[in-house]
């Protein structure tokens, strides 16, 4: 039974891991606010990623960190804090993290990292300048730690289309605009968080021990393919 510390777990995708997990791991969730499941497998702590000391652990098989944003404005509208805040949620909090883990990280069995990026770092978007920015850095840890960190610690990343959670709530606040979104899909569809989870799942199990360094597009065809 492996470890399998999840930063976010409460909700969205996190959750969707959270609950994927749970029956054949110990899973453990530093979150803010508490996850709706109860299970002896899981462990909760609450903890402001950005702004509070982290929980002691003496025990970690794999590290999903899972918090983002959708701040999507025109440049005109987007000030250097709107970029900062991005940037510290989706990137610091995640460097943050691994570096104060990685010492028990190291020790771990098969140890591994999956982090989160978008399909806007690959596919140029209007408005998606600040998240897009921040997601590219993601992508960048996962490379250059991927190469630090081996053959100990596999490091890769997920990149998801537009997912059915909070976060997104408001692209999805209506069914034209579901639609809509959903039209521009190849695959006329779009992402329910238990097909990312399932993907970060499958990354940080024994049966991915050959990869590391990759961004992982769940993208409904929107990047691969123009029809």
């Amino acid at each position: 039974m492996k470890t399998i510390v999840i930063i976010g777990g409460s909700k969205g995708i996190g959750n969707a891991l959270l609950d994927d997990l749970l029956k054949n791991n110990k899973v453990i969730n530093i979150s803010r606010t508490k996850p709706i499941q109860n299970h002896e497998n899981l462990t909760h702590f609450q903890c402001d990623i950005l702004n509070d000391e982290l929980p002691e652990l003496n025990k970690i098989d794999s590290l999903v960190y899972c918090p983002g944003s959708i701040n999507l404005k025109p440049i005109s509208r987007l000030s250097l804090d709107d970029f900062r805040q991005d940037f510290e949620i989706n990137v610091l909090g995640a460097v943050k993290t691994i570096k104060n883990y990685l010492p028990v990280l190291k020790m771990g069995n098969n140890p591994s990292i999956v982090l989160f990026s978008t399909v806007a770092a690959k596919l140029g978007m209007p408005f998606h300048a600040s998240i897009a920015t921040a997601k590219s850095g993601i992508e960048g840890l996962v490379k250059s730690l991927g190469a630090e960190l081996a053959p100990t610690i596999r490091v890769n990343a997920i990149a998801p289309t537009i997912t059915k959670t909070d976060l997104a709530s408001k692209l999805l606040r209506n069914e034209k605009m579901v639609e809509s979104i959903t039209e521009r899909h190849p695959l006329k569809k779009i992402l329910d968080p238990s097909e990312v989870a399932k993907m970060a799942s499958f990354l940080i199990s024994d049966n991915a021990l050959s990869i590391s360094g990759q961004i992982f597009k769940i993208d409904c065809g929107i990047v691969t393919f123009k029809i």
